[in-house]
């Protein structure tokens, strides 16, 4: 019997589980495909990334030992058909997709072989062990399952208790960035031949993509995340707490690490990093909230985002408990074409990059959606287009059940929706804005103030019935009616002008 390996486009670590279950004598594929490409207008640095990833794992395996066939395509059937043919396979291997639908597809395909599913190890629970943690639950709420993966992987533990005495230290990493704040430089990379070569290679694409492609920094290889990691490490850890929701005009990265298209491409693993921070937590003395904080954002919401995705029923991508079916503003595509200075600075580091923390990410680009009342199928499509770290499963959970709250409430308790005097309190993006931030109505007002109050008031019944929003509610019953009145028709005059 022959055995062959098909390796996917986000399973690029020579320890993922196919892999490991064979020798390195044996025929692996890697398929470099358009098809996914143009199903949906993608940020060109995306395809960049994970094709030059692609290609410099090839060479990675090929160094290793690994008979590796590079397949260059338009289609990924017709590639493995001949792959499958060439070497006489009898039984394809492949990890578990972490997208539940391209298992589907591939499961579709007439393959003349055995097909054997290997368990996915991109992450430290399996679906197995997510489900038996979920189905004895009336609800599933993020912080019970983040203390039971810090127990169960033993993670920040002084035996069974929490080092610093706490499990979450949050509330000390919600500050506004009213100091003046150093931050550090990003790490940067120079892209080699291979790189350069697929800039090329989509530069001369002949279908909609989003973005601009150059200049391209981002890590290839394995070798360069793991500086990436390191950096972050010795040079911006130890403030990564304080100011993780912090927003500043020219400051696209802060603190953060960068580090989500590398886990989500699996050239590094979530158990090396979190393991990595506990040892720069023991050898030096850095603050638990950044070190707790950083960790929550791994091995709590990233794991959490996986297993609810795989949890939850197949219908989970339609659904939409406000109803919400206003088009996507065409400003989300072109950043020049809002006067919002949020959205602007926003959208235009989306544009440049790819990236956007998530503070900027869930509280301006999808809260502005929520509100306005946009269908979450398409700001959850634009996400998954525009973001260089974008996958289904990390999009839908993320976007429609925390940023949309489309589920009714499955992941989340109570709808992410905030006013302008959040982005205010945390940003600079008010200062130089056309509107202002304290007005609800009248000449300027800003949008985000009289469509808060409009989707408050909109969706008053179900919002009363999710019991955490009482305090809020409680405001909108005091509100003058004919200010109410008046926002509302200021926000249906918004949408008249920008959802034609």
């Amino acid at each position: 019997m022959t055995i062959g390996v098909w390796v996917l486009g986000d399973q690029l670590w020579s320890q993922q589980s196919a892999l490991a279950s064979c020798q390195n004598s044996t025929p692996v594929i890697l398929i470099e495909s358009t098809e996914p490409a143009k199903q949906r207008r993608y940020h060109r640095q995306k395809l960049v990334l994970v094709w030059s990833a692609m290609r410099h794992f090839a060479e990675t395996l090929r160094g290793e030992g690994w008979d590796v066939t590079y397949a260059i395509a338009d289609n990924w059937e017709i590639s493995l058909e001949t792959w499958l043919n060439k070497y006489q396979i009898d039984e394809l291997r492949i990890m578990l997709p972490n997208d539940r639908t391209f298992k589907t597809w591939i499961e579709s395909l007439s393959l003349q072989c055995k097909l054997s599913w290997l368990a996915n190890n991109h992450f430290l629970w399996s679906q197995t062990d997510f489900s038996q943690w979920a189905n004895s639950r009336k609800q599933l709420l993020l912080e019970d399952f983040y203390r039971a993966g810090r127990k169960r992987f033993q993670v920040l533990m002084d035996g069974d208790k929490p080092v610093g005495g706490k499990w979450n230290f949050d509330k000390e990493n919600r500050h506004p960035p009213r100091a003046k704040l150093i931050t550090p430089e990003v790490l940067r990379f120079v892209p080699d031949s291979i790189t350069l070569a697929v800039i090329e290679k989509v530069k001369a694409l002949d279908f909609p993509l989003y973005g601009e492609i150059e200049p391209f920094s981002w890590a290839v290889t394995r070798s360069q995340v793991l500086e990436v990691l390191e950096h972050f490490v010795m040079n911006s850890l130890a403030s990564f707490g304080p100011y993780q929701d912090a927003m500043l005009t020219g400051e696209e990265t802060l603190w953060h690490s960068l580090l989500s298209p590398y886990l989500n491409l699996g050239l590094i693993s979530p158990l090396e990093v979190i393991r990595r921070i506990e040892k720069a937590y023991l050898e030096a003395t850095l603050p638990n909230n950044s070190i707790e904080g950083f960790v929550r954002q791994v091995l709590g919401w990233r794991e959490y985002m996986q297993g609810v995705y795989q949890w939850v029923p197949e219908n989970y991508p339609l659904l939409n408990w406000f109803n919400h079916t206003a088009q996507l503003p065409e400003f989300y595509w072109d950043s020049n074409q809002t006067e919002m200075n949020c959205l602007h600075q926003v959208l235009t580091q989306v544009e440049k990059t790819g990236y956007g923390h998530h503070i900027q990410r869930l509280m301006i680009l999808s809260n502005f959606a929520l509100i306005v009342g946009v269908s979450p199928q398409a700001i959850e499509f634009w996400f998954h287009s525009a973001f260089i770290d974008a996958y289904d499963w990390v999009m839908q959970t993320n976007v429609l059940g925390m940023g949309q709250f489309a589920d009714g409430g499955i992941l989340a308790s109570k709808p992410y929706a905030a006013s302008a005097n959040y982005i205010h309190r945390m940003s600079d993006y008010c200062d130089r804005c056309v509107y202002n931030y304290r007005k609800r109505t009248g000449d300027r007002a800003c949008p985000f103030n009289f469509f808060y109050w409009d989707f408050l008031d909109r969706h008053l019944e179900q919002l009363k019935s999710l019991g955490r929003l009482n305090l809020v509610l409680a405001h909108l019953y005091k509100l003058d009616p004919q200010e109410l009145a008046a926002m509302k028709s200021l926000a249906e005059n918004w949408r008249s002008q920008f959802l034609l």
